[in-house]
């Protein structure tokens, strides 16, 4: 045909309805997928849309936030949201739409609005809280007994996080031996969600051998505490056939992980010092039992030396009392009259002695 167009003729043509149509920025919503900065300071990333059939994006693009606004950009959203720009975040951005002919389609990143991150990790965070309860297992896992002495332990934790090294410590310091068991499990990033129901379900295999399940990390960014907050995770803690004490290491705001566990506790060096301190309570009262136990064996054994001492004077009387017939028939005392006294010798016999 005669009437056609050259690929580098679309491209442009392509480009130049783009420009047109979007001469100025706009506010894009979007999940950050993957993102990477490069050696010359630029940031590059991957953003979709979530929502189609089998995991598969509806939507996706690259981006850039060039490194001239990449610091102040970036600073200011870690400052306001308290996490660093991450993949498995949602963002609001102010965008520039750029078409290259060679490249294909893209966006600039101009800004991001930091608010939009935190209300989209709140809102998540509600559906999650709404829905278990709906579903009745809020506080299942509340209702399992804790044993008096836990001392079984299974944790649940980055063998390699700090957080994890802390809660040996502290126990190690303690005089008690605990039984711990890792289940080495990601505690951060995308993968995190999956790694710790793994670490779940393996515990779980061997529920027998544990008094208790102990879910640990270090301290971290919303964004890397945000995994605490997912319904699959949280679901799987409120049903778990076992106690679970938590130490995620927050201190601002509390995870549906916590909300749903057993006990949850700030830190993981604070988990620690809890259960020293129950150990050290179970401990007082063995010793207080072991103080009324020995006073009590002391009172009886007292009440029932007195007792048999009673029952041997009543013996000894039965005995006297059965021996004075006998002595009636050895000697009988004959009263006369007037004034004198006559003593009758009948019959003595060995070896009673008669003194007069």
């Amino acid at each position: 045909m005669q009437n056609h167009l050259t690929l580098s003729q679309l491209q442009k043509l392509v480009k130049a309805t783009l420009d047109e149509a979007f001469a100025l920025p706009v506010w894009v919503s979007a999940e950050i997928a993957e993102i990477k900065i490069n050696y010359s300071g630029h940031c590059y990333l991957e953003l979709v849309e979530k929502g189609g059939d089998n995991g598969v994006p509806l939507s996706q693009a690259r981006a850039v936030i060039w490194r001239t606004a990449y610091a102040r950009i970036a600073g200011y959203f870690e400052a306001e949201t308290g996490q660093r720009l991450a993949a498995g975040i949602r963002i609001l951005a102010r965008v520039m739409i750029s078409y290259h002919e060679l490249y294909g389609f893209s966006l600039n990143i101009l800004d991001i609005d930091p608010t939009f991150t935190l209300g989209d990790m709140e809102r998540q965070r509600q559906i999650t809280i709404e829905r278990l309860q709906r579903e009745g297992v809020w506080d299942i896992n509340r209702e399992n007994p804790l044993p008096q002495v836990v001392q079984r332990i299974a944790i649940v934790s980055s063998r390699q996080a700090a957080g994890y090294q802390d809660f040996c410590k502290e126990l190690g310091k303690s005089p008690y031996a605990f039984s711990l068991t890792l289940f080495d499990a990601f505690m951060q990033g995308a993968g995190a969600e999956d790694s710790i129901v793994a670490a779940l379900d393996a515990v779980a295999d061997r529920m027998d051998d544990f008094d208790a399940v102990v879910l640990i990390r270090g301290g971290g960014s919303a964004s890397d505490l945000n995994c605490f907050n997912a319904y699959r995770l949280c679901a799987h803690i409120a049903q778990f056939p076992l106690p679970i004490l938590t130490g995620i290491g927050h201190d601002k705001d509390t995870s549906v992980a916590d909300m749903v566990a057993h006990t949850a506790l700030k830190t993981p060096t604070a988990v620690a010092g809890w259960l020293v301190e129950r150990m050290t309570g179970v401990e007082g009262w063995l010793d207080t039992a072991a103080l009324q136990l020995r006073d009590n064996v002391l009172v009886t054994s007292r009440a029932q030396e007195l007792r048999l001492q009673e029952l041997s004077s009543h013996l000894l009387f039965h005995a006297v009392s059965s021996i004075v017939p006998s002595a009636a028939q050895v000697l009988t005392i004959v009263f006369g009259m007037g004034t004198g006294v006559s003593l009758s010798l009948i019959h003595i016999s060995e070896p009673t002695r008669l003194q007069l």
